[in-house]
């Protein structure tokens, strides 16, 4: 899936650097690079954008301020030099708050989230597409929710297991998580989420998914006693 985006920054190099990341990322194509907000508001009066880098101190107006302007702006990922805005940039739902100098691989986790966020929300359908799509080996990989039995954190990467392989991702559990239907899937320890319909026995504490036991962390104990109640006759 191919995700529309815009550019908007002040400094020639920084505006450069984040051109060639996204011409490296086979799933963003890039509409318009601006150099404030005036330029960037004029393209999304004319087109509809799916994403925005958006850096925040600019002339006349900040990126921030031009954000309260748009009725229904697009998904944000701020870049920036300054940490001071972290805050309020996260209370306008912000994809995430990229630092300057921006590696690639900060980058590409940053455009991972925005990608699991949008896979959640079927980027504004009602429905859930069904599928996530996460970074694996360099390439994106298309995952059906049916094909996933259990996803196991490890520090900045996620462990992926399906039916018959596993993938390992550079992310987070946080942005699988937000990725992923609530109705299907549910996170049972701090470094586990499962797929509901795949645990074939529950003992103490402990989820069996064909022979992994898989561990219930204390503090989500109540929630997955909730749930599992849908699911025992």
């Amino acid at each position: 899936m191919s995700y529309t985006c815009v550019i908007t920054d002040d400094e020639p190099i920084a505006l450069e650097i984040l051109e060639d990341y996204v011409r490296m990322e086979p799933g963003l194509e890039l509409v318009a690079s601006c150099r404030n907000a005036m330029e960037t508001l004029a393209v999304l009066q004319h087109r509809k954008v799916d994403l925005l880098f958006l850096d925040i101190r600019m002339p006349r107006i900040s990126g921030l301020e031009m954000m309260r302007t748009l009725p229904e702006p697009p998904a944000v990922i701020l870049t920036t030099a300054y940490p001071d805005y972290a805050l309020e940039g996260f209370e306008l739902d912000v994809v995430d708050y990229l630092l300057k100098p921006i590696a690639i691989d900060r980058f590409l986790r940053a455009v991972g989230k925005f990608r699991a966020r949008s896979a959640s929300t079927g980027t504004g359908s009602a429905e859930s597409p069904g599928f996530l799509f996460v970074r694996s080996r360099g390439k994106w990989v298309k995952l059906a929710h049916a094909d996933i039995r259990y996803i196991e954190g490890l520090e900045n990467y996620v462990r992926i297991h399906l039916e018959d392989k596993v993938l390992i991702s550079l992310n987070t559990m946080k942005s699988i998580e937000e990725g992923l239907p609530n109705r299907d899937f549910l996170r049972v320890h701090r470094s586990y989420i499962v797929n509901l319909a795949r645990p074939e026995g529950v003992g103490h504490q402990l989820l069996h998914i064909g022979a992994r036991a898989i561990p219930v962390g204390r503090s989500y104990r109540m929630r997955v006693a909730s749930r599992l109640k849908d699911f025992l006759i």
